[in-house]
């Protein structure tokens, strides 16, 4: 068993087929694909990391919701590398996208499914063994209602909501319950630490959809993105999205 054998680098080098003579071809495929390969280790870490919620083994599931933290930045930091790209550069690679935009990607919005923000319209744009994913994920309880059991199986007040459907507005018991917490660390420590285990998801999210807004906005400024999609509108409207709204609302109490 060789490096190049156990990692099958023969098949991940030859994975990027520039359709361009442009230069930048090659760095615009690399950006994507790397994401999607740590969007992939996020999905894995984030699922695993639930079940442990689930079965009440909180201090297994901080090390994978802190790994995911640190590859969120790894994230955000790929946008600062793909924003050397000019305007003139993607100019000459978009006529050969088609109708493939990023806004496609099945893994991104299964992230968003796992952490509690569930839109059904985005189901439309995905078919097949990715729907099928995806529709799959809606019927399980998100990483933060799974959070959420956790804290009623510490005996907080936490009404019971559906693990469907996109994540609902702050509601006051599970700010109060979260305020608990905060006000008394020593005596809830595993769920302080969760507390902020998930939040340190929230704002790595936010920062990298700001990367993702301004790097769209620097390239292609506010034409419609590729494969129809709004663009910068869109992205803009999504930075402010919370998934976890009790835990940061409830800052405004403490």
């Amino acid at each position: 068993m060789s490096y190049a054998r156990y990692l099958r680098l023969d098949e991940v080098l030859a994975a990027q087929e520039v359709r361009s003579d442009a230069h930048d071809e090659l760095l615009f495929i690399v950006i994507h694909q790397a994401s999607e390969l740590w969007l992939k280790l996020c999905l894995h870490e984030l699922r695993v990391a639930r079940d442990h919620l689930a079965a009440g083994r909180l201090r297994p599931a901080f090390k994978m919701l802190a790994r995911v933290a640190r590859v969120q930045t790894q994230l955000a930091q790929s946008w600062d590398v793909l924003a050397t790209m000019t305007p003139s550069d993607y100019a000459q690679i978009r006529p050969h996208l088609g109708g493939s935009s990023g806004f496609q990607s099945h893994q991104y919005r299964l992230l968003e499914f796992v952490l509690g923000a569930r839109n059904p319209a985005m189901l439309e744009m995905h078919t097949g063994a990715a729907r099928a994913e995806l529709e799959a994920e809606m019927a399980r309880p998100s990483l933060y209602e799974t959070a959420l059991r956790a804290l009623r199986a510490a005996g907080l007040d936490i009404p019971d909501r559906a693990p469907e459907g996109a994540t609902p507005p702050s509601d006051p018991r599970v700010e109060a319950a979260w305020a608990a917490i905060y006000r008394d660390p020593e005596t809830h420590w595993d769920l302080y630490e969760l507390a902020e285990k998930l939040v340190d998801l929230e704002i790595n999210v936010a920062r990298w959809r700001f990367a993702h807004l301004t790097t769209v906005e620097r390239i292609i400024g506010y034409k419609t993105g590729t494969g129809g999609s709004p663009g910068v509108p869109y992205l803009a409207s999504v930075v402010k999205q919370r998934f976890f709204p009790d835990l940061m609302a409830v800052r405004t109490q403490l």
